[in-house]
């Protein structure tokens, strides 16, 4: 889990939510627009999942990955599923002793929309022209930093 260290941070500002580095921006609540410009990008290799970390007990630290095989790929890149999830829940722990998560698929097709999102309990995602600007665009140049997946 990732937690913004700028000074005064605050997530309902969309000057400074916008104005964060490109991997702090896709850790910190547009994580669900770079899954969706991944699996936009490589749908052709096969089955990607959108895995949704919904921490339980409304614990913060919700996050979207794509995941393939044994791999999930967010803001850092590619990693191992297994290591992944376990380095999240150590992360977690650090701050909440008792934080959990459930692991639950999504449909693609609600990572770039509000109302289809709002209708999956305890999600809410904004969609790609409720950010300051479109943000569809800027996780598509942000992918350009990673090589394509693995094989």
């Amino acid at each position: 889990m990732y937690q913004p260290r700028t000074p005064n941070y605050r997530k309902s500002d969309p000057v400074m939510r916008w104005n964060l580095p490109d991997r702090v921006f896709f850790a910190c609540g547009a994580c669900h627009i770079l899954a969706h410009a991944f699996i936009k990008r490589y749908s052709a290799i096969g089955e990607l999942t959108a895995l949704w970390l919904h921490p339980k007990k409304d614990h913060p630290g919700n996050h979207i990955v794509v995941a393939h095989d044994d791999w999930v790929f967010d803001y850092h890149g590619y990693s191992k599923r297994t290591a992944f999830i376990s380095h999240c829940i150590r992360r977690a722990r650090q701050r909440w002793p008792d934080w959990d998560v459930e692991i639950k698929e999504i449909p693609h097709d609600v990572l770039i929309s509000e109302p289809k999102s709002r209708q999956i309990d305890g999600l809410w995602l904004r969609e790609p022209t409720q950010f300051l600007h479109d943000a569809l665009p800027r996780a598509e140049r942000f992918l350009e930093r990673f090589a394509p997946p693995p094989s």
